[in-house]
């Protein structure tokens, strides 16, 4: 695919994710896609495989969460890579705001995402999120 319509497909992707459907997300992940939160702090890590990302990861985020939408603001394209510019609009269970900013970049290839790097405020997710616990993450993935 061209860089446009790889930024094309992250356009649409993110549009949904903002109406708050993730469906095209899910569905957009490759089977043995990479996730790398960036940083050294208790969220860096790397997911591996779809179900990992959206179980291990996702899946936690949203079980924090009582509302959740991430606001995408610029898309910048370069052959297979697409970088976000995002916000986020969340609130948790406790009401606290969490509202960090993100840089979100992915890899694609035939139209499936197969590498995502997020670089995001460490410090605010740990504030209102708490340290990311090892549990979530099979003990093979925990380095």
């Amino acid at each position: 695919m061209s860089a446009a319509a790889n930024k094309k497909l992250m356009e649409t992707i993110f549009a949904a994710v903002a109406a708050g459907d993730r469906t095209s997300f899910a569905v957009a992940l490759a089977d043995d896609v990479t996730m790398t939160v960036t940083g050294q702090y208790s969220w860096s890590r790397t997911f591996h495989g779809k179900e990992s990302v959206l179980r291990d990861l996702h899946g936690y985020v949203s079980s924090l969460l009582k509302h959740r939408r991430t606001v995408p603001f610029r898309f910048i394209a370069d052959d297979e890579w697409v970088v976000v510019e995002a916000r986020g609009d969340m609130v948790t269970h406790a009401g606290e705001r969490y509202d960090n900013h993100y840089c979100l970049i992915y890899r694609i290839e035939n139209g499936k995402i197969r590498e995502i790097r997020e670089y995001q405020d460490s410090t605010l997710c740990e504030r209102v999120l708490g340290p990311f616990p090892a549990s979530r993450v099979p003990a093979a993935q925990n380095a």
